[in-house]
Order: C-alpha cells, then structure tokens, then sequence
C-alpha cells in the first residue's frame, strides 16, 4: 500500500509539471516609428528626455506641486482603487494556497445505544450501550495535474498586475485633472486683473465723458454709453468669480477636502509651459498604466482557457488519516488502538451535457474580446497623444498671432481716446475699440488656458511618470509567497 501511495505521489509530482491551455504571448500592434504630430515638435533638453516620478514638478508651481501630494494621499478614488488592489492581491494568495496539501484534525466522543436482544437484555435491564473514542489528523492532497491550479493562479496575478495598474491610471487621471483645474483657476485669476483693469479704465473713460458733458462738448448719449459699457465689464468681472469658485471646489474634492473649509487665495501665473519629452510610440505600451491594465487582462483571460480546458482530465486526490480509536476512554490513547489509512482517488466527468465545452468556449471569447480591448486602448493611446502633439503646436502659432492681435488693440485704445480727447471721433469708436481690446485679451488668455491644458492631456496621455516596469511584483504581493510572474509556489 505505501509503494502504491509513493507510486502515485510521484506520478502526481511529474504530471504536476504539465498544463493544458495556450501559454500567454503579449497581443501583437503595430505602433508607428514617430507621431505625425511629433516632427514639428520642441526637443527637450538631454537631461529632461525622459518624464519620470513627479511629472508636475516640470510646471515649477510650489503651489501646484502641494496640491497634487495631497490627491496623493487623500484623494477618495486612489482609495478605492488602492483597496481594490489588495483584494486582487488576496485572491492571488487564495489560489496559491492550492498548492499546498490541507491538514485537519478531530476529535470526538460518543455513546450510542440499541434495542433488548436475546439474553443480554435481562442481564442489563435495557438496550446495548457502547462507547466510541477518535482522535487523529488527517491530509488531503490534490496535485496539479492539469495545470487548473497553476493556470487560476497565473489568471489571478494578471488581474492584479491589472488593478495595479489601474490603481496608477486612477492616480494619473486625479493628478492631471487637478492641474487642469489649478492651472485654469491661475488664468482666471489673470482675467480677473484684466476684468479689474479694465473696469478701472472704463471708470476713467466714464469720467471723461461726463467731464465733457459738462462743458457742453458731448452729448448725453456719450455718457450713458460709457456707463453701460462700464457696468457691462463690471457685470464680466463679478461672472468670473463664478467658474473659479466651482474650480476650487472641484480642487478641493480631488484633494480629499470639504469644499466648504478650502479655498485657494488668488494669486499671479507661477507656472510655466513646460517642453515636454515625448519620446517614441513604442514607448506608450510601456508608460500608460490603462495600456499595462488591458494588457494584463488579456493575459488573465488567457489563463482562464487553461483552467477550463483542464475540466476535460480527471482530478487525482492524495490522502492519508491517522490516529487513535477505542470504546474505552482508559485504553484510548494506547499503541493497540491506532488507526491508519491511506489512498489515492481518480474522479473524472463522464458526461456533462457539453457544460465543460461551453465553459472553454466562453473562456475564448473572453480572452478574444480582452485582445480587442486591449489593441483599442493602444489606438486610443496614439490618437490622444496625436490630438494635444497638434494642439499645442497649433495653439502656439495661434498665441503669436494672438499676441500681435494684443498689441494692435492696445495701440488702437490709446489712439482712439486721444482723438476722442481731441474731438475727432465721437465715443462709438472708442467703445468699439475698448471692446475690441478686451476680447483680445480675453482670448489671448483663453489661448494660454487651452495651451497649458494640452500639455497636461499630453504628460497624461504620455503616462505620466509611470512605467510599466513599476508593476508590483513581491514587494507589493507578499515577498513570502512567490513572485507575481512565476505561476509556482514561493521557495521556503
């Protein structure tokens, strides 16, 4: 019996080695050399080639930079996704444990009677009484056969490479849309002096028209001209504190704060636009954590065909019992009354009306559509960093145009009023130009806004500082198990 038992642990042991199911090849795209957008585009200096770790930094905002380390820390969403994660993790260590063979002990005590029989009953008055006393461990083995164990665990350390993965996309996606809202919260400020600018100066002009009017050398209609031109700027300048309180209290969310109790003091642009290096797109299957996530769900679903395909082959089950067994609790625990047992058992399905072929086949389509996924967040990788490359090179030649644009209607006001003072044109003109001018600061303003929200979109769309070297392995999954990749129990 212990040949046999030997026998079939060290087949087991062999068999252990194989498993059914396709092995995992990262799904093929075909990513271009360089980014259309990118021939035109600024190259960084050498020591700035490449964005790593605290990419926000490259905006030189003291401010800025605090903000972003409180999403860090406090930011909601980066909780969630980061308890997401460990429960991936612990579902890794669930199915490790399947390597290992289950121990149990027990212990019981009984005493059981029957009806009178025979002669017996008139000796003892009653029924047979008897007494029963079991102690003893017992272990329980089911080797890998198949690979079903290897291949649950190899699923359930793609999904968690995935929800790390998305863990770090969703700290991306916070970082960036707080600095969207700071950096526009700072161009609102900058609006805000030119709304106050310019309601001082059309103070001034409201001024000289009534001084005019009082000496008889304009009419009536200059003044209130002039006042509904200066309640309109008035009416713009108090309109704007409206989008920058809403932008506060998004900045106040996003960093893990009451809206009620933050606020941001207003203060001149800090940040500059930075030169981003964008590097090539080959390197955006490696630096975008949701490419690294749908990437890894493919290979997850890919483990899922082998443990399906391994519900085709019988299961074999190793197990062994010992201990002590005796109807007197005196004698219990005495060499006499040992009790062993030992012995494989093979089960396999004969017959599941097609159950286990609609399983494969649903394992298949998954890991199909997982592939799909995955090749269309690398198109949409390329195309997002295709739309703010464009942006910013487009938008910087429109802030040059733009600037000029400033600066014309600049000259024009000063022109105008000083014919105005003169009595050569009346106020319509200087309305007009005054107007003229403040909608070319407004969208010069608009511009540098859109400028500096595509650079964002485009760190974002880079991936950051991210790398997909940083999926965790041992230090984050438990140095004590195994690595993430190795599919096999830890080395003790």
């Amino acid at each position: 019996m212990h040949k046999t038992l030997l026998a079939a642990a060290a087949a087991a042991l062999l068999l252990s080695a194989c498993a059914v199911g396709p092995d995992y090849v990262r799904p093929a795209t075909e990513a271009p050399t360089a980014f259309k957008e990118n021939k035109d585009w600024k190259t960084a200096t050498p020591k700035d080639q490449e964005l790593r770790g605290n990419w926000w930094e490259i905006y030189q905002d003291p401010q800025l930079n605090g903000l972003i380390e409180q999403v860090n820390i406090s930011n909601q969403n980066l909780v969630q996704a980061e308890a997401q994660f460990r429960q991936a993790a612990a579902l890794v260590q669930s199915a490790r444990a399947a390597y290992l063979p289950t121990v149990s002990a027990s212990v019981s005590a009984t005493r059981s009677g029957g009806g009178r029989t025979g002669s017996n009953s008139s000796n003892n008055g009653g029924g047979s009484v008897s007494n029963s006393f079991s102690l003893g461990p017992s272990v329980s083995w089911e080797p890998d056969l198949w690979g079903r164990i290897s291949r649950t665990v190899e699923a359930n350390q793609a999904t968690a490479q995935a929800s790390a993965a998305d863990l770090q996309a969703t700290r991306l996606s916070a970082q960036a849309t707080l600095a969207q809202n700071y950096l526009q919260l700072r161009v609102l400020d900058a609006q805000q002096t030119l709304f106050d600018d310019t309601v001082a100066a059309y103070q001034r002009s409201y001024q000289l028209t009534q001084n005019q009017y009082a000496v008889g050398v304009v009419s009536k209609a200059d003044v209130i001209q002039a006042q509904t031109q200066l309640k309109g700027a008035q009416a713009q300048a108090l309109d704007n504190g409206v989008l920058r309180a809403q932008l506060e209290h998004a900045i106040a969310m996003l960093t893990g704060q009451p809206a009620s109790t933050f606020s941001i003091a207003p203060a001149a642009m800090v940040a500059m636009l930075p030169v981003i290096p964008v590097g090539v797109p080959s390197t955006l299957l490696e630096r975008r954590p949701d490419i690294s996530a749908a990437e890894r769900r493919a290979a997850a679903a890919n483990a899922q065909i082998g443990v399906a395909k391994a519900a085709y082959f019988p299961n074999l089950t190793l197990s062994a019992s010992g201990g002590f067994q005796s109807s007197s609790f005196a004698n219990w625990l005495t060499v006499p009354n040992r009790i062993w047992s030992l012995g494989p058992a093979l089960a396999a399905t004969l017959f599941d009306g097609g159950a286990r072929r609609a399983q494969s086949d649903q394992a298949i389509a998954g890991f199909d559509a997982s592939v799909a996924a995955y090749k269309q967040t690398v198109l949409t990788g390329f195309q997002e960093v295709e739309d703010n490359l464009a942006a910013l090179r487009i938008l910087e030649q429109e802030a040059a145009v733009q600037d000029e644009t400033v600066k014309s209607a600049r000259l024009a006001v000063e022109l105008i009023l000083n014919q105005y003072k003169s009595g050569l044109v009346n106020y319509t003109s200087v309305a007009t130009v005054q107007a003229t001018a403040l909608s070319a600061e407004r969208s010069a303003l608009d511009i540098q806004n859109r400028r500096l929200s595509a650079s964002v979109l485009l760190i974002k769309a880079l991936g950051g500082g991210w790398d997909r070297a940083e999926l965790p392995a041992n230090k984050v999954l438990n140095d004590r198990d195994a690595t993430l990749a190795s599919g096999k129990p830890a080395a003790k």
